[in-house]
């Protein structure tokens, strides 16, 4: 599940997020095939499989690959190492052209959060890594090497940074930076923090650093088109979001391809001209209840959403993650 690296010591460690609402969105009907495109610590992976599904489940985190594999023995789950983005490419490897069911649960894992080494959470120290995938640019090699400039517009865009200019005339400043520790210190002088404050004034500064050397948003858009090519008709979409960016990219994905779209005006009729709707109107957004808030924390800011593939040929329309403070 993914969360927020405040929150990175939190006891409640690998509880899928709205899994109940997951299946339900899903209506998994035994034998049919479906697409775990995170599989982490095989939470939903594992869900689905004890719903009947014959599941493909896809990770770019070797660690998790590896350590996932006793679960997938145990399951039937098939465990792919690889992008979601090249669900369709991988899957017509292993002779599967169309699927019943594709799961998103976007942004860092729970396991990747928890671990200090992998250097994506601020609540303990280690290396300025932040790489899902353990291989090219890190965060430690883009805070680095980067203009001052490109790091203020990475704040600002994916972390929201309204103070993103003063954050990044610090870290240029302190360069090197090598360690977590650094990095939070920096942020935090810049900012000014209170112990007593209830968020830790670096947590913006490391989701959009996060955001940025993983390309989490491009390959989100690309993982959206590549359900959207191979989901058969009446074919189920869920995605879990964490953070407002996230969201609206999917918000606005399936708006789009549902042909939902404002028209100007809701008395006057839908426009007839344009691609035929790959998906049907979307269910409306799930966030999680008090239940869930009690039994997992770091679901509070979870958005769930869901719709049903049509039998409309994949549609030639872009989706962009520009705009996305609109």
């Amino acid at each position: 599940m993914s969360a927020s690296p405040d929150h990175a010591q939190s006891p409640e460690r690998h509880i899928p997020v709205l899994i109940d609402e997951v299946l339900d969105a899903l209506a998994i009907n035994p034998g049919e095939v479906h697409v775990d495109g995170t599989f982490g610590a095989g939470g939903y992976s594992g869900a689905m499989a004890d719903r009947g599904a014959r599941v493909f489940a896809f990770d770019r985190d070797p660690d998790a690959i590896r350590e996932g594999q006793a679960l997938a023995e145990e399951k039937g789950v098939t465990l792919i190492a690889g992008e979601f983005s090249r669900m369709e490419e991988l899957l017509a490897e292993r002779g599967v052209t169309s699927v019943s069911g594709v799961t998103l649960d976007i942004g860092v894992s729970s396991m990747q959060l928890d671990r200090p080494e992998r250097g994506f959470s601020f609540q303990g120290d280690g290396p300025l890594d932040m790489t899902m995938s353990r291989s090219g640019m890190s965060a430690a090699d883009f805070l680095n090497n980067a203009p001052e400039q490109e790091i203020a517009d990475i704040l600002y865009r994916y972390g929201e940074e309204p103070r993103s200019r003063r954050v990044a005339k610090a870290i240029v400043e302190a360069r090197p930076l090598e360690r977590t520790g650094q990095l939070a210190n920096v942020v935090r002088k810049a900012l000014g923090h209170k112990p007593h404050d209830k968020k830790d004034p670096a947590t913006r500064t490391f989701q959009a650093i996060r955001i940025h050397v993983n390309r989490e948003l491009e390959e989100l858009e690309r993982g959206l088109e590549a359900a959207e090519a191979i989901l058969e008709e009446g074919g189920r979409l869920a995605v879990v979001t964490f953070h407002s960016l996230e969201d609206r990219i999917v918000k606005q994905f399936l708006r789009n391809r549902s042909g939902s779209e404002a028209s100007g005006s809701r008395h006057l009729p839908q426009r007839q001209s344009g691609p035929a709707p790959t998906f049907e109107r979307p269910a409306k957004a799930v966030r999680p209840g008090m239940v869930e808030l009690a039994r997992n924390p770091r679901s509070r800011s979870a958005t769930l959403r869901s719709a049903v593939r049509t039998s409309a040929p994949v549609s030639s329309l872009p989706i962009s993650t520009r705009n996305l403070r609109s």
